[in-house]
């Protein structure tokens, strides 16, 4: 019970961190996740808001990366499980450690006009361009929504997303098995 609080606060001081962001035009320009044993960078521009993935609703005849829908606010949102969608589109390896208890959504801005929301295993706070010592194209072949790869000074390797190219992309639209 304590963890799920402190997972509510840390969302709550994250989400309140991003609209400082927003609004004071801070230099942070990514929101820092992982999923799938990866680290990924969000756009703060195409981020929306987090939530706790409580309460998901299964879709049947749907592809195993396709979670489910969840009410947000009195708006039906599709869950994609983003590891799960990444490892079937080849962009990254499949799951080898357990998922974890207590997962987050991350929606999509509402302006790129689509309900959806990623389920990734953990927040790990903002991020800004000061915070990497290097950068580099996307790899020859690598997915058209993979932007650019980030090292930090500790040796780790971030993947920026952006989240408009994933939202239109026809394998993200195509959710029936």
């Amino acid at each position: 019970m304590a963890n799920r609080e402190a997972i509510r606060d840390l969302q709550a001081r994250l989400a309140a961190r991003l609209q400082t962001a927003r609004t004071e035009g801070m230099s942070v320009a990514w929101l820092a996740v992982r999923a799938g044993g990866c680290n990924y960078l969000f756009p703060l521009g195409q981020s929306g808001e987090i939530f706790p993935a409580l309460g998901v609703q299964s879709v049947p005849y749907s592809l195993a990366w396709f979670v489910g829908v969840l009410n947000i606010r009195g708006g039906l949102y599709g869950v994609v499980d983003f590891a799960g969608f990444l490892a079937q589109d080849g962009a990254a390896q499949p799951r080898t450690e357990p998922a974890p208890t207590d997962p987050s959504v991350v929606t999509l801005n509402v302006a790129l006009e689509v309900n959806c929301a990623l389920k990734v295993d953990d927040l790990l706070g903002l991020r800004g361009v000061d915070a990497f010592v290097s950068s580099s194209a996307p790899a020859q072949g690598a997915p058209p929504y993979f932007g650019t790869r980030f090292v930090d000074a500790a040796g780790a390797s971030w993947q920026e997303i952006n989240m408009r190219t994933l939202s239109q992309t026809p394998q993200f639209l195509s959710i029936s098995a």
